[in-house]
């Protein structure tokens, strides 16, 4: 079985943690800052964080259109929270400025769940994952507006869209990686390893 290498956009957000949680699901897990390390990984996960930061950012280290390129050529992404607002195709409460990847069909709007002290768990059934829901964590996070027909909803929480799968791209608005449950990391890991 061979072992994907994934990196983990490391610009801004909660980059350790995810690298902990795909390596606990057998997976290479290295920090991505620069385009040449970009270009070393089968496959990424954009992390939590503050979303307008994180695509400022990627303008200033010349990872944005690396990253497009990367996206648009069938690479597997996974996002999460800001990481799902980024691979959007539009958004709604974005600032002017800002910029997403693209990647799925979709119209997220961020902080849809309200703010930081707004924060809280809950129980998500996920379809693909056994074992029963998984427990997402919802930080300032964003909810699916509306997907297109290329895009499978995977998950909803309170009658919204928390998670989202096009082809090789997966997008939470919940954080699994604060949980210690490595489900929906080993769900990607083995979408990239189909690729592989």
């Amino acid at each position: 079985m061979t072992t994907p290498v994934i990196g983990v956009l490391a610009l801004q957000g909660d980059v350790r943690e995810h690298l902990i949680a795909l390596a606990a699901a057998d997976a290479v897990a290295r920090p991505v800052r620069r385009p040449e390390e970009l270009a070393e990984v089968d496959a990424l996960v954009i992390p939590g964080g503050e979303s307008t930061t994180m695509s400022k950012l990627a303008v200033l280290f010349g990872m944005l259109e690396p990253l497009r390129e990367r996206v648009r050529a069938g690479m597997p992404v996974y996002g999460t929270c800001a990481g799902m607002i980024m691979l959007a195709d539009k958004l709604l409460d974005g600032r002017d400025d800002q910029e997403t990847l693209g990647g799925i069909d979709m119209i997220v709007r961020r902080n849809a769940f309200g703010r930081q002290n707004e924060s809280f768990e809950a129980k998500i059934d996920f379809a693909g994952i056994e074992g029963g829901p998984v427990e997402g964590v919802f930080i300032r996070a964003p909810w699916v507006e509306s997907v297109g027909a290329a895009a499978e909803v995977l998950a909803t929480y309170d009658g919204h869209t928390v998670a989202v799968r096009q082809g090789n791209v997966l997008a939470t608005s919940f954080h699994p990686e604060l949980t210690g449950d490595d489900r929906v990391h080993a769900y990607f890991v083995d979408m990239v390893r189909a690729g592989l």
